[in-house]
């Protein structure tokens, strides 16, 4: 999904969540919607790993090229995993989920951090591509080595 798909999302499921609950600390609302965004920093960091070059927008090239040869693959019926994504491991989200329950900040990171994985997820069902993204972090690691 886009950047500019999970902004514009992010600030409306914000919304909502004020709507819902007025009386929600405003930068408590403001974690969730930068959550709900900077989790794909780890899109970058991969890009940058893969091709050490720190430009934003060459990762946004980096990106679009890597789409059209999964594309390309899928059409030929390869099925390979993309990029690693730490943040978005299930693994990163029960870590951050365990700190909001001692510390109300995580709490909304993690609600932030939730809503774009079901974003990510509706997504990739809807596109047919959902093996392109490793979910574990320990099944990464011991694939890996």
């Amino acid at each position: 999904m886009l950047p500019r798909t999970h902004i514009i999302l992010g600030a409306a499921f914000s919304i909502l969540l004020w709507i819902i609950n007025p009386n929600i600390y405003w930068p408590y609302l403001a974690l969730t919607f930068l959550a709900s965004v900077f989790i794909d920093f780890d899109h970058y960091v991969a890009s940058v790993m893969k091709t050490r070059k720190l430009s934003l927008m060459h990762s946004f090239d980096y990106h679009a090229r890597l789409n059209k040869v999964k594309d390309a693959e899928k059409k030929r019926g390869i099925r390979t995993r993309g990029d690693f994504h730490l943040f978005h491991t299930v693994e990163f989200h029960a870590l951050i989920g365990i700190l909001g329950i001692f510390f109300a900040p995580f709490f909304y990171i993690f609600i932030g951090m939730v809503f774009h994985s079901l974003l990510d997820l509706i997504s990739l069902v809807y596109k047919d591509v959902v093996y392109v993204r490793e979910y574990f972090f320990f099944s990464w690691l011991w694939n890996k080595f």
